[in-house]
């Protein structure tokens, strides 16, 4: 049973005892109102598991608390860590009796107010402060991309430095890691594998806003063994909204900014035997110049090619750019000839260079290559649906889609 609505009905009842005066019949009146005296030292009523002030005790055990008199009772338990976060509890239908229902934080103070009251009616309360021991074994979790302005496609990332494969402890890390972000935006978190997650929304963010993410996991057991440690937080500006769709059949690039069309670009992409892949790509960084060689990605003997590029923006690790190719401007906007990036003229390039931003979409349609995968070469995240990405999530898999409370608690919006 959670103890909070039954203190707020107590501290309610109370304020309108103070504001209503000695007449007022709500709450009861007159001097001999046990509401109206502030709350009695409750040490002599009350019995903890723990001791106060002594050696740091194992988080693991339960807290428990007990009234030691038959004819009083306990009303309320806040349990209260050094970071501000709640120990969850139960209390028993008599009163008698109230423990934690999940395990303690590691390493941190714990300060509980028990809340009592006599046959009378009269409120004690006794407070107890301990310590808990340090975990032996902690899992760190760092936060990407670097903070930065980035375009409204850019996942987050947590790497952890512990693989972590239970579906119950990684509920309880996917629970503790929080995203803000301004709006009624929908997000939720997908391992990629056991020590990597990627956070997005179901649509991309909104466009010029701040997004968040911080850890609230430090001292939290995880699983048997294992608790999260301290971790840095992290906020990303996100700009306009910029995609770029490239039609691998018409030869040509559409890019908008905000949903307006504000350029169309002849383009060539990929031949057979090296077509572009199909699908969404996030853009990885750009590079004013780059020396191409075929043999770094697998080319050789009569398609080996190594040319001095310019204006190249990268949407894949394995080497596909959008870029400058002033040797293929009589194929651009006819006919595909290069060996998988998006080639443009010289001009065009430098507009594409200085108009598009990391994080920014970049989509190919009707291309005969294969798909782009979701991970492993880029930020391949959008080429999931949202079904699709929610069966990702240790807290979502297997739930019926929509906003729900869970998915409320994992993104957070910014007041």
């Amino acid at each position: 049973m959670n103890h909070s609505p039954r203190l707020w009905t107590v501290v309610g009842c109370s304020l309108l005892v103070a504001s209503l005066g000695a007449g007022a019949t709500a709450c009861g009146s007159g001097d001999n109102n046990p509401l109206s005296a502030r709350p009695y030292d409750a040490d002599d009523e009350v019995a903890f598991n723990q001791s106060s002030g002594g050696r740091p005790v194992d988080p693991d055990r339960p807290l428990e608390v007990t009234a030691k008199k038959g004819d009083g009772r306990i009303t309320d338990v806040s349990a209260v860590d050094t970071h501000g976060r709640h120990l969850a509890g139960e209390l028993s239908a008599k009163g008698d009796r109230w423990h934690s229902t999940a395990p303690m934080a590691a390493g941190v103070r714990y300060t509980v107010t028990v809340g009592t009251e006599d046959e009378r009616g009269a409120q004690g309360q006794r407070t107890l402060n301990f310590e808990t021991t340090p975990a032996k074994k902690v899992v760190h979790i760092e936060f990407g991309p670097e903070a930065g302005k980035y375009g409204v496609g850019q996942p987050l990332t947590a790497e952890l430095t512990e693989p972590v494969k239970d579906k119950a402890a990684r509920a309880v890390i996917e629970r503790g890691l929080v995203v803000e972000s301004p709006g009624n935006v929908q997000g939720a978190w997908h391992w990629v594998d056991d020590k990597k997650l990627h956070f997005r929304p179901k649509d991309y963010w909104p466009a010029n806003t701040e997004v968040s993410v911080r850890s609230n996991l430090e001292g939290i057991k995880i699983a048997d063994g294992l608790y999260g440690a301290a971790a840095g937080s992290l906020k990303l500006e996100i700009g306009d909204r910029v995609e770029v769709t490239t039609d691998a059949s018409s030869h040509y690039l559409t890019f908008k900014r905000n949903g307006e069309v504000i350029n169309t670009i002849p383009v060539t992409t990929g031949k057979p035997g090296f077509s572009t892949r199909n699908g969404v790509k996030v853009v990885l960084g750009k590079q004013y110049f780059v020396q191409m060689r075929g043999d770094t990605v697998g080319i050789g003997g009569s398609e080996y090619y190594n040319l001095p590029v310019y204006y190249a923006t990268r949407v894949t690790w394995s080497g596909e750019y959008v870029h400058a190719a002033p040797w293929s401007v009589g194929s651009q906007g006819y006919e595909n000839v290069s060996h998988g990036c998006t080639g443009m003229s010289t001009g065009n390039a430098a507009w594409f260079y200085e108009n598009i931003s990391e994080g920014d979409i970049v989509r190919v349609i009707n291309s005969i290559g294969d798909d782009m995968d979701p991970f492993g070469n880029g930020y391949g995240d959008w080429n999931l649906d949202w079904k699709e990405w929610r069966e990702g999530s240790a807290l979502l898999k297997g739930t019926q889609d929509g906003r729900s409370p869970v998915d409320a608690a994992r993104l957070r919006p910014q007041v």
